[in-house]
C-alpha cells in the first residue's frame, strides 16, 4: 500500500478514537502502530531492515526474523518489540522525574522556590517570578500538577494586588507549559529525542532551555496584552466551589498534595521547610551532569582532551538515567519534610502517575517504528527535496499544529508529528542540527489550546473562568506561545546551525 494512504489513515484512526470514541491515548496509539503495521509489506520491511543492518543498527540474525513471517502475521510482534524498546529507553527516566517531582510538592520544596522567586521580585515583577518558577518546576514535574500548584498563588496574589488576575495565569503558562514541550524529562521532548537518531538528551535540554526561555520572555509580553484585553474577576474555581456538581472539581483535590490545593501555601514554621539550595539541587544537578557528560564526550571524541579516568567518570554520571539517580537520591533526602502520614506511599503514587505516562509515550514509541518501518523516512525525504532549509522548521511546527489542534494532546501530536518526520532529521540530510527540527516540533505542540485539550479545561475550571474567557485568553496565549518557540528556533538554526 502506498505509504502516504497509511499515514493518512493511520492519523485518521488517532484522531477518530480521541475526538469520536473518547479512547485512551495508550490503545489509541497501539491500534495506530497496529495498523500501520498490518499495513506494510514485506519488501517495505526488507528494505528497512537492509538500511538498518547497513548502519550497524540490526544484525543479520535480527533483520533474518523480522523478514521471516509475512507482515500480517508479524505486526503485532513487531509492534511489541518496538514497544519494549522504546518503554526500555523512556521507562527509567519518566518514573525517576516523577518521583522527584512528587518529592518536590509534598515536601513543599517548590513552594519555597516559588515563595523566594516571589520575595526576590516584589508584586510588581510577580508575573516574571510565575513565569520562572513554573518553567523551573515544568523541566521534572508535568504541566497539569505544576499548575495546580501554581494556581493558588496567583489568586491570592489578585486578592492583594486587586487586578492582572489574567496575566497570573498566562505567567504560570508562559513558562510551565513551555518546558512541558521543550525541555526534558517530560514526555512528549524526550520521546522525540529518542525518535531522532542524531539527537541526544543533552541537546534537546540545552536547546529546550534556551529556546524556551526566551520564548517564555516573549509570551509572557504577549500575556500583558492580553491582560489588557480581558478581564476575568475571582470567581469560585470549580475545584473550591462547595456548590459546584463538576466531576472535576469532585475529584481533583481529595487530599492529594500533588494537585496543588491551597494547603499548599498555608503557613508552614520554617524549620519544616527545605531550603532553597536543597530545593533546587534535585532539579539542577541533573541538568548540569548530563550536559557537562556530553561536553566530556564531546571534547574527548574531538582529541581535545584524552581519554582518562576522570572522563570515563563524567560521561558516567552524565548518562540520562545515573544524572536523574542522582537527582533522586537528593529529592528523597526531602521526604522528611513531608507529612508523615504521606512518606510510605509517596514512592508508591508517583510511580502509578508515571506508569500511564510510560505506557502512553511507549505506544507512541511503537506507532513511530511502525512508521519507519513502512518507510516514512524516505517517503518524506523525498517529499521535502526541494523544500529549503529553514523551511523545514516551519514545515513540522504546521504537521504537529494540526494535530494537536485537532486532537487536543501535545503529547500526542509531537509523538504522531515525531513518527512521520524522523525521515529528514538526520544531520547529514539537514543544513543544521536535527535538534531544531525537534524543537519545531515542539512549538508546533502549543497552537490551538481550545475545547479538545484537556489542559484547556484545567486551566478554566482551576482558575473560575468560563468557556468563553477561556477561548480568548488560553487559546491565544497558545498561539503566542508556539510562535514564539517557533521564531527562536528558527533564529538560532540560522544563526548557530551546529547547535
Amino acid at each position: 500500500m502506498n505509504i502516504w494512504l497509511i499515514v493518512l489513515l493511520a492519523v485518521a484512526v488517532v484522531l477518530c478514537s480521541i475526538l469520536i470514541f473518547r479512547l485512551h491515548a495508550f490503545l489509541t496509539l497501539l491500534l495506530a502502530g497496529l495498523l500501520v503495521a498490518a499495513l506494510t509489506g514485506d519488501k517495505a520491511v526488507t528494505q528497512y531492515t537492509n538500511l538498518e543492518v547497513a548502519a550497524g543498527k540490526m544484525t543479520d540474525s535480527e533483520a533474518g526474523k523480522l523478514q521471516s513471517q509475512p507482515s500480517l502475521i508479524s505486526a503485532p510482534s513487531r509492534l511489541a518489540t518496538a514497544f519494549g524498546q522504546t518503554a526500555g529507553k523512556i521507562g527509567i527516566l519518566i518514573a525517576l522525574a516523577s518521583i522527584i517531582g512528587q518529592c518536590l510538592l509534598e515536601s513543599k520544596a517548590a513552594s519555597v522556590i516559588v515563595d523566594r522567586l516571589l520575595k526576590m521580585t516584589g508584586p510588581k515583577r510577580a508575573p516574571e517570578a510565575l513565569a520562572a518558577s513554573s518553567f523551573l518546576l515544568g523541566i521534572p514535574v508535568f504541566f497539569d500538577t505544576v499548575f495546580y500548584l501554581m494556581i493558588p498563588l496567583a489568586r491570592s496574589l489578585r486578592e492583594r494586588v486587586g487586578k492582572n488576575y489574567v496575566l497570573f495565569i498566562l505567567a504560570i503558562l508562559a513558562g510551565g507549559s513551555i518546558a512541558h514541550s521543550l525541555v526534558p524529562p517530560t514526555p512528549g521532548p524526550l520521546l522525540v529525542a529518542e525518535q531522532f537518531e542524531d539527537v541526544s538528551i543533552a541537546n534537546m535540554m540545552v536547546a529546550g532551555l534556551v529556546i524556551g526561555a526566551c520564548s517564555s520572555i516573549v509570551s509572557l509580553a504577549v500575556a500583558r496584552i492580553i491582560n489588557r484585553c480581558v478581564e476575568v474577576p475571582l470567581r469560585f474555581a470549580a475545584s473550591e466551589d462547595p456548590h459546584s456538581a463538576d466531576s472535576f472539581g469532585e475529584t481533583a483535590n481529595q487530599d492529594n498534595p500533588a494537585n496543588g490545593t491551597s494547603d499548599q501555601h498555608l503557613p508552614v514554621p520554617a524549620q519544616e521547610l527545605p531550603s532553597l539550595t536543597r530545593a533546587l539541587l534535585p532539579i539542577t544537578i541533573p541538568v548540569v551532569l548530563i550536559a557537562l557528560g556530553s561536553l566530556t564526550a564531546y571534547l574527548t571524541k574531538q582529541e581535545v582532551i584524552d581519554a582518562a579516568l576522570w572522563t570515563d567518570i563524567l560521561r558516567g554520571m552524565g548518562d540520562k538515567n545515573i544524572a536523574l539517580g542522582i537527582g533522586l537520591v537528593l529529592a528523597l533526602s526531602l521526604i522528611k519534610y513531608c507529612p508523615a502520614a504521606q512518606r510510605n506511599s509517596l514512592i508508591t503514587r508517583s510511580l502509578a502517575s508515571a506508569g500511564n505516562i510510560i505506557l502512553i509515550t511507549a505506544a507512541g514509541g511503537a506507532f513511530g517504528v511502525m512508521l519507519k518501518q513502512a518507510g516514512i523516512g524516505p517517503a518524506v525525504a523525498s517529499q521535502t527535496d526541494s523544500v529549503d532549509g529553514l523551511l523545514l522548521l516551519p514545515l513540522a511546527f504546521v504537521v504537529t499544529a494540526a494535530v494537536r489542534t485537532m486532537q487536543g494532546s501535545a503529547t500526542v501530536a509531537m509523538i504522531t508529528a515525531a513518527g512521520i518526520l524522523q525521515g529528514i532529521a538526520s544531520a547529514e540530510s539537514l543544513p543544521f542540527h536535527p535538534v531544531y527540527i525537534a524543537m519545531a516540533i515542539g512549538a508546533g505542540s502549543k497552537p490551538i489550546s481550545w475545547m479538545t485539550d484537556s489542559a484547556f479545561w484545567v486551566i478554566t475550571k482551576m482558575s473560575g473562568m468560563t468557556e468563553a474567557e477561556g477561548l480568548r485568553v488560553i487559546s491565544p496565549m497558545s498561539i503566542a506561545m508556539g510562535f514564539s518557540a517557533l521564531f527562536f528556533t528558527m533564529l538560532f538554526a540560522w544563526v548557530y546551525p551546529a547547535a
